[in-house]
């Protein structure tokens, strides 16, 4: 005999569907910087945009907070993380220490498709001079090279150090233009060839590099941190 369906079964799916539908919204906003680090994200306000109840915005928040982009304060509701130069300069300190590991567990799994498809990502970075299609690029290219590790726990940590620090790759890259793109162009080349060749010795080398030559730029612009006037 089938069991006979809980009182919260009727809504439990369309509530769930509809929390994930609101987090793709607040998603691309924060990523987008449509909503800046600090800002708060009044419950009430997103459902009456989007035409939602309270209770998928919730799941959305929670959602997000569980992906490094919002947190909760007591008292206040949820807001946009905002990270000090510090702390920022730790993030990437870990990222340092923990990409090239995830790279390194991926390189043996990663397909040729998925190859094929780094190399065409790096050349639409190349032939780019737009920040947000950048910044989308630039995402794609180092997760998708993490795509053939099988430990969660590393990609998932990996993406919420991605998410906590977009606001600040944002200023940085529009405040160098694209006077600097050679250099990262330069490096994406090196990891692309040692994830081509298989060698993931190189790979670790070349892209520990790369993410601690930004943190050391970011670390020459204070102004990146400064929190805007009222």
């Amino acid at each position: 005999m089938k069991p006979s369906a809980s009182p919260d079964d009727s809504t439990a799916a369309p509530t769930a569907g509809a929390g994930i539908q609101v987090a793709a919204h607040l998603r691309k906003a924060i990523l987008s910087g449509a909503i800046a680090p600090g800002e708060r994200i009044r419950q009430e306000e997103v459902a009456a945009r989007l035409g939602a109840s309270r209770l998928p915005v919730r799941e959305a928040l929670r959602i997000l907070e569980a992906e490094g982009l919002t947190e909760h304060e007591a008292n206040r509701g949820a807001r946009v993380v905002r990270l000090t130069a510090h702390e920022v300069d730790v993030v990437y300190q870990m990222r340092e220490r923990l990409e090239p590991l995830v790279l390194a567990q991926s390189i043996p799994r990663l397909g040729e498709a998925e190859i094929e498809r780094l190399a065409a990502v790096q050349s639409l970075i190349e032939n780019t001079v737009d920040v947000d299609e950048f910044l989308d690029l630039d995402r794609e290219f180092h997760l998708g090279s993490y795509a053939g590790c099988t430990v969660p726990q590393l990609t998932t940590a990996v993406t919420r150090l991605w998410n906590s620090t977009q606001h600040y790759r944002r200023a940085f890259v529009s405040l160098n233009g694209p006077g600097r793109m050679w250099v990262i162009n330069a490096e994406h080349r090196l990891i692309l060839d040692a994830v081509e060749r298989g060698d993931e010795v190189a790979a670790e080398r070349f892209l520990s590099s790369h993410i601690r030559r930004t943190r050391i730029d970011l670390g020459n612009h204070p102004e990146i941190f400064r929190t805007p006037s009222p």
